[in-house]
């Protein structure tokens, strides 16, 4: 993790704005923030997506009758159970393969999956999703799933990169099932990022302690950083920084490299692109997949994309 990590911070911690992946949010404490976020009332993202998966997960096991399942940042995998249960009803000995950042996390919810669906092979795989790797599974037998709406974490060039490698990765017939969060109300996309009770703000503000603990970072505090949300209209996405409560120095061992962030100034952590479903599926045609079929939920605040590997 930590070779990653700080690539991602000698390309980004030195720009104007200073940047980081997303991704880097994902340790142990990270991903179970994260979970807490998905149950409140203010993130309706999860909710929407499960009430998609729920209504139409015999239709998507039924399209591709996957031997393999892939699912790119697992997490908990606690939505992915309603594609197993479907998946498994159709072909028992399944293989499921997660793959995480967060090693803890992967580990025990892979062990509870391999517990509760017990004709099932889990080969968890502690790997960052956004680089390029041999995916298991025999070709054209396999499911690959983005859930989430973590699509929306890449900019435009980013995800066309991710996408097309991500197809290079796949056969034809495989199959590609991904969550993406549409555009909405600006009001209702601020308050999903800034939940009235400021678990989200421990969520981004815990990337300070990834950064001092994997970097070995010397004046990095929490506590000097603020959570901060804005609407970019001009890209439809909510953007999430750091700002700096005063002016920050530090010096990073790992690294060898010092840093300075003047107060009011702030880090970009993370984009959440929210899409128009017709220019989401023409990347996607772009990339090499052909859309099969598409899903939103009764309010249309989310989708859920099957696409096939051309």
């Amino acid at each position: 993790m930590s070779g990653g990590l700080a690539g991602d911070a000698l390309a980004g911690l030195w720009q104007s704005p200073p940047s980081l992946p997303a991704r880097w949010f994902y340790d142990e404490r990270g991903s179970r923030l994260f979970d807490e976020i998905t149950r409140l009332p203010e993130y309706y993202p999860t909710r929407r997506e499960t009430e998609i998966l729920r209504a139409h997960a015999d239709e998507i096991a039924g399209r591709c009758v996957a031997e393999t399942v892939v699912e790119l940042g697992a997490g908990m995998s606690t939505k992915t159970r309603i594609l197993l249960d479907a998946c498994t009803a159709l072909r028992p000995t399944l293989h499921f393969v997660p793959v995480d950042v967060s090693g803890v996390v992967l580990a025990e919810a892979a062990a509870a999956i391999a517990r509760d669906y017990p004709e099932t092979t889990v080969e968890p795989v502690v790997a960052d999703f956004a680089e390029p790797r041999p995916l298991p599974g025999r070709p054209g037998g396999r499911l690959v799933l983005f859930l989430g709406g973590t699509i929306g974490n890449f900019d435009d060039a980013q995800r066309g990169a991710f996408l097309g490698r991500l197809r290079a990765a796949l056969a034809p017939g495989d199959h590609f099932l991904l969550g993406a969060d549409l555009v909405k109300a600006p009001s209702r996309l601020l308050a999903a990022y800034d939940d009235s009770v400021g678990v989200t703000a421990e969520f981004n503000r815990n990337l300070i302690e990834v950064l001092r603990a994997t970097l070995d970072a010397e004046g990095l505090y929490v506590d000097d950083f603020e959570h901060a949300v804005r609407w970019n209209a001009d890209q439809h996405r909510i953007e999430m920084w750091l700002r700096a409560r005063r002016d920050v120095t530090a010096r990073f061992r790992a690294l060898g490299r010092d840093w300075k962030l003047p107060a009011g100034d702030g880090v970009l952590t993370e984009i959440s692109v929210k899409f128009h479903l017709p220019d989401l599926h023409t990347e996607l045609a772009t990339a090499g997949f052909t859309p099969v079929d598409a899903w939103a939920d009764p309010a249309g605040d989310f989708s859920v994309t099957l696409a096939r590997a051309n």
